[in-house]
């Protein structure tokens, strides 16, 4: 079984109650009352699922040696026991951003944008792993799944690092964003 590929199942079932779906930019996802998060390929844990988005771990992109070592000395790993608090975040970025080259992408994601030094300031009480859907088909309805995980206490600091991401040069490539909430029972 393949632990690199996530399969986020909206429907009825699942360790995760969705209390609200916030569209930010583009189509919405049909509601969903519960999310199941499935590793490998067996993504059919509710028959009557309303959508399934899938994404694989990979390697990671657009870091410095120097910026992957602070990330992993700083963020915690997900399922801690006080992070009853979670946000997925899929996103599709637009066909100009698909068209720069990988260093341009970087420097717009770092050098303009800041994104690891935006996300470093909110570790470790966030948690987080980003799946990449292009990398299984570009028919995928998102590029990109970001799964967040904090204890409640820490929810206003999760929301001012969005607003922080969303307010950068790099948002302007975004053409699909929602924004699942969700609580661990």
């Amino acid at each position: 079984m393949s632990t690199r590929l996530f399969s986020f199942v909206g429907g009825s079932i699942g360790l995760w109650r969705i209390v609200r779906t916030d569209t930010l930019i583009g189509e919405p996802l049909v509601a969903a009352e519960r999310l199941d998060v499935v590793s490998g390929p067996d993504a059919f844990s509710d028959p009557e699922a309303r959508w399934i988005l899938r994404g694989i771990t990979s390697n990671e992109r657009y870091v410095t040696r120097e910026e992957k070592s602070q990330l992993a000395a700083k963020q915690l790993s997900l399922g801690r026991p006080e992070a009853t608090c979670a946000a997925l975040i899929p996103l599709r970025k637009n066909a100009a951003w698909w068209g720069l080259t990988q260093d341009e992408r970087r420097g717009i994601l770092e050098e303009q944008s800041r994104h690891i030094q935006i996300g470093l300031q909110y570790l470790p009480a966030v948690a987080r792993r980003l799946h990449h859907c292009r990398d299984l088909s570009e028919r995928e309805p998102f590029d990109f799944l970001t799964w967040f995980e904090f204890a409640p206490a820490h929810e206003a600091e999760f929301n001012t690092l969005l607003a922080a991401l969303r307010s950068s040069p790099e948002w302007t490539y975004v053409d699909r964003e929602v924004d699942v909430r969700l609580t661990r029972d």
